[in-house]
């Protein structure tokens, strides 16, 4: 909870004004059953009609004035907490966007967005109260039992020693209530998990009749959710019955004993009925702190879970707009070679000793079996992740050495499984770089993209659903294509691009691009032989390793894979 201090710390002024309000609310709670007790004791046997009234406006006037400051100090309280955590869920996507891949894989994807939602939501709820009865709770307090002690200290007693009975077992009780509710937030996790693959997949769950199948799996894990919950709830409910059951003792006590004593002739009833006031505003406070405590597990689980994606270091220790500027190459280097494998091994990935080259304007084609490691070199080409040993160079400088704006920004990329935004074809492919739309309009043509387009009423205004999920697959693969080709690249990486078109298409796009890319690295990563056949140089992996090199003429005389996996493809018979 301490980096949320920090996120408190620009409010400071608000939160003191905060504070002073409610001071001064409680200040009036706590005159009102004082004027009773004078008005009971004093005015009334004296039968001042005049007092009465006087004493009957000041009271009135001190509920007025705690009820206006009170809700002034709530609406100022909700607000500081509002910001305050409107900045951390900023920082927060922040920093999600600039975790490394190995951070982003072991926080996974629908953790991070249990942490931006649920877990912001319970630190806001707890910045809020903090401020609320926070303040307020220990003011009454210490306020109420001394102006009970003014009163009578018998019946003070009763509650002094009510009081650190039902603080210690509030705070017993809390102490076990941050790993419980920790635990609860993990099973949050895994049911944002599993609605989020139910969610995609709902064509493929309803193509082949699983919906029953998975509301149960999501059945499942709302039960493990639910019972972790009620568990969590069950121990942190402990002290509710408690502290009725002191509550209760404490008023008959308070009753009995006053009672007694005004029997006695040694207390006015006024008093006792001002105590019995004072005793109920008391233990309401006893009880608010409870809130305070149970509030702060959940919200001290949560915070740990958000800090612990803020302290993540940077993307490799910096930030993606960092820019290096002209790097130099590196001594000994082949200026004709833009991309430089050496011996690169990653073990994370599977990757073992991987080293090629690819020359200025040249062509390159990753093929294999899926698994094989071909993404992997993509990722390490981007830095997306680290070597384990070994280098990447680009352009003659290792990857480790450039800022990685710098470095990200030469290349274009189709993914797999690459993601089409609910935006206009234009903002798409020009992906927030100001494109002018005659640059948007050369790669869409391109990628085969434009008559598809030209020929619709929007032209590049036409608006894509989530996922482009109104255009076909073919059509998303060729705006993605159109993306990457956007924007004068030095390289150009296609990584499984054409798996939704057909052959002809494929074969167009690829020859536009041998064509009028001819300055532009060009890398092809496929599972077809055809798509990259007419590389300069063609890679076959192999559970991590490179068991073939060379033009498609060689490769097939001497790699068995890529003989059989062309034999396969291509629909020859094996001679």
């Amino acid at each position: 909870m301490r980096l949320m201090l920090k996120y408190m710390s620009p409010y400071r002024l608000r939160i003191t004004i905060t504070i002073f309000l409610k001071f001064a609310a409680v200040i009036f709670e706590l005159l009102i059953p004082y004027i009773l007790e004078t008005m009971i004791d004093v005015a009334a046997p004296a039968e001042d009609v005049e007092r009465i009234c006087v004493y009957g406006v000041i009271m009135v006037f001190c509920a007025v004035a705690a009820f206006w400051l009170n809700i002034t100090a709530n609406r100022m309280a909700t607000k500081t907490a509002r910001d305050a955590i409107r900045a951390v869920r900023g920082d927060l996507f922040s920093k999600t966007m600039y975790l490394c891949g190995d951070d982003f894989d072991d926080v996974t994807l629908p953790s991070l967005i249990s942490r931006m939602t649920s877990d912001s939501y319970n630190v806001q709820n707890f910045l809020g109260m903090i401020q609320r009865m926070g303040v307020r709770a220990p003011i009454i307090l210490a306020g109420g039992i001394a102006v009970a002690c003014s009163m009578d200290m018998g019946l003070t007693l009763i509650l002094v020693c009510m009081v650190p009975v039902l603080l210690s077992v509030i705070i017993f009780i809390s102490k076990k209530g941050i790993p419980l509710f920790r635990r609860v937030q993990g099973k949050v996790d895994h049911v944002v998990r599993v609605m989020r693959e139910n969610i995609s997949g709902i064509r493929v769950i309803k193509a082949l009749s699983m919906t029953e199948y998975e509301k149960e799996r999501f059945g499942r894990a709302n039960d493990m959710l639910t019972d972790e919950d009620i568990h969590a709830g069950e121990i942190m409910a402990l002290p509710n019955p408690v502290m009725n059951l002191f509550l209760n003792l404490g008023l008959t006590c308070v009753i009995l004993v006053g009672a007694y004593r005004v029997d006695a002739g040694v207390m006015k009833t006024g008093v006792i009925l001002a105590f019995l006031t004072y005793f109920n505003i008391i233990i309401m406070a006893v009880m608010g702190v409870n809130r305070i405590f149970i509030s702060y597990s959940k919200a001290g689980a949560s915070a740990d879970r958000i800090q612990e994606v803020l302290e993540c270091g940077d993307s490799f220790g910096q930030k993606e707009n960092e820019i290096s500027g002209a790097v130099e190459p590196e001594k000994g280097h082949d200026s004709d070679y833009m991309i430089e494998f050496e011996d690169v091994s990653i073990d994370k990935m599977g990757l073992k000793g991987v080293s090629f080259k690819v020359r200025r304007g040249g062509t390159l084609g990753i093929i294999g079996a899926t698994g094989c490691g071909k993404t992997t070199v993509l990722n390490l080409m981007m830095r997306f992740y680290d070597v384990d040993a070994g280098r990447v160079l680009i352009d003659g400088t290792d990857v480790r050495n450039m800022g990685l704006k710098d470095l990200r920004s030469r290349f274009g990329v189709v993914f797999q499984n690459d993601m089409i935004f609910n935006d206009t074809l234009y903002e798409n492919i020009s992906f927030g770089r100001n494109l002018a739309v005659s640059e948007v309009r050369r790669a869409a043509d391109d990628a085969g993209i434009a008559g598809f387009i030209e020929g619709l009423e929007e032209k590049y205004n036409y608006m894509a659903a989530i996922k482009g999920m109104n255009l076909s697959g073919g059509q998303r693969q060729r705006i993605l294509i159109a993306r990457a080709l956007a924007g004068d690249p030095d390289i150009i990486v296609l990584d499984d691009a054409s798996s939704a078109l057909d052959y002809r298409t494929d074969a167009g796009i690829r020859a536009r691009l041998l064509a009028e890319y001819k300055g532009v690295v060009k890398i092809v990563i496929a599972q077809r032989v055809s798509s990259v056949m007419n590389m300069d140089n063609i890679i076959v992996m192999d559970e991590g390793k490179i068991i073939g090199s060379g033009t498609h003429e060689a490769l097939l005389a001497e790699c068995e894979l890529y003989r059989g996996l062309f034999k396969l493809q291509m629909g020859e018979v094996q001679g």
